[in-house]
């Protein structure tokens, strides 16, 4: 394994000229302008696992952007590691934002990286974490250090809810036999306290409406005699959370997980600091779910929030209306034991509930995923940990984040494998939002800590 860290110490500048060329194509799944830009990327990314020491590689066309299939069979008998990243990234608006243009990246110092970043639409999500795998495998074919199989599946569709992806594994769970599955798409705690990802929190999301009169009305001739329905799209919203950030709708809460003291005093070794907190996001105070701490409510607890709302005059200038019509987007992210259809549906029957007579809503269901967990007991954690362990010198503690990755309990569902969750950017680093950046220091520590769990695994 030394000669496997020594080839990668020897090639840091590569890796990065490389993934600079990967960054400079802008593959953004959700504006069909870029579909030429996806379908290079898939091209350069096959390329690369090739280049790699990959056998088999193929651009596998699906109803959507291709999937770039890769793989190393050394012996059957052996484990097998099923590596998954994505290759699409988030549109970069609004441009007038970023320092410099999103698809031309470069490196800066900054406070938490004084090694460097890498600034680019995708420099963390996801393609900076994914070379690591492609380079890591470089490094041990290369060095002849590779013990065990390995496949890779690299999709261009996860920013837009991988709407091919489950269709594919389906078609192809032969082809994708594996022990356990790698994903990189996720954060550490900080540098300075490394984390393996142990849970993810599912979703559910809706769109609301709330109708009034047939038409917008004078808000002269009609105001004070009508139902506003962005006042009362305001107050049914304002209801659905009360004084303790208690989530008001009925059964909520029924099929959360309890989570053990012992868990919860592991999770808040993490050294959960307020102060700091409030500064990062520009905040004079914090609130949230009584009883628990911001850690505990950004990851095993579950939440509602409004992430829209919208109705009548929104231009320039004045126009004075009473509108038809208000709406918001909603989005609830749950725990271990919730599922999307439940939620869905008990927010639907209590929104319907809670609406004056004097107005029609309607709720429509977007997407959703299923929480996910990777129990500390498991050997999958175990290999992971010790890995991270090694690579940063420190010790490695469990991690629940607040995000959902859906196709994690896709997986396990259709391949029966657990997912591990090791990622390495920080929730600084700005994903999809203007100047998203990826620290050079992560991106080594990946591509370091990558043949240290393949062989921990294989152990």
């Amino acid at each position: 394994m030394q000669e496997t860290l020594n080839y990668i110490n020897e090639n840091k500048q590569r890796f990065v000229d490389e993934l600079f060329e990967l960054l400079r194509i802008p593959s953004i799944s959700a504006d069909p302008a870029y579909k030429d830009d996806v379908l290079k990327c898939a091209d350069v990314v096959a390329a690369h696992l090739k280049n790699a020491g990959a056998d088999n590689v193929e651009v596998c066309q699906t109803k959507g952007y291709p999937i770039v299939f890769g793989e190393k069979i050394l012996d059957k008998s052996l484990p097998t590691v099923l590596v998954y990243g994505h290759y699409d990234v988030q549109p970069a608006d609004p441009l007038e934002l970023w320092t410099k243009p999103p698809f031309e990246p470069y490196i800066e110092k900054t406070e938490l990286h004084p090694e460097g970043a890498i600034f680019a639409r995708g420099s963390a999500d996801d393609k900076g974490q994914f070379f690591m795998h492609l380079k890591a495998f470089e490094a041990m074919m290369k060095t002849n250090a590779l013990p065990c199989n390995v496949k890779f599946i690299l999709e261009g569709e996860e920013e837009v809810g991988s709407v091919s992806l489950g269709d594919w594994v389906n078609e192809n769970k032969e082809k994708l036999a594996c022990d356990c599955i790698l994903i990189s798409d996720t954060h550490i705690y900080s540098n300075e306290q490394p984390t393996v990802t142990t849970g993810l929190r599912g979703l559910s999301y809706v769109e609301v409406e709330v109708e009034g009169p047939n038409r917008d009305l004078h808000s002269g001739l009609y105001g004070g005699a009508v139902p506003n329905p962005i006042h009362v799209l305001s107050r049914m919203i304002a209801n659905l959370i009360d004084e303790n950030g208690h989530i008001t709708i009925d059964g909520f809460y029924d099929n959360v997980e309890t989570v053990s003291d012992a868990e919860r005093a592991e999770m808040n070794k993490l050294k959960d600091n307020p102060e700091e907190f409030k500064k990062s996001i520009g905040l004079s105070n914090i609130e949230g779910e009584k009883g628990y701490t911001t850690l505990e409510r950004t990851s095993i607890r579950p939440t509602l929030d409004c992430n829209g709302i919208w109705g009548g005059y929104t231009g320039e200038g004045a126009k004075t209306v009473i509108p038809s019509k208000a709406f918001a987007k909603i989005s609830m992210r749950l725990v271990p034991y919730q599922t999307p259809q439940e939620i869905t549906e008990k927010f639907t029957k209590y929104f319907e509930k809670i609406a004056p007579d004097t107005v029609k809503v309607k709720v429509t269901p977007h997407h959703g995923g299923m929480p996910y967990v990777l129990p500390t007991n498991t050997k999958e954690f175990a290999a992971a940990k010790q890995a991270m362990e090694s690579a940063f010198g420190k010790e490695v503690l469990p991690y629940r984040g607040g995000g959902s990755i859906p196709i994690t309990a896709m997986f396990e569902q259709v391949l029966g494998a657990k997912s591990v969750l090791m990622g390495f950017g920080l929730d600084s680093d700005a994903i999809h939002s203007p100047n998203e950046h990826y620290g050079l220091f992560n991106f080594y520590k990946g591509i370091e800590s990558i043949p240290l769990f393949f062989e921990n695994y294989s152990k």
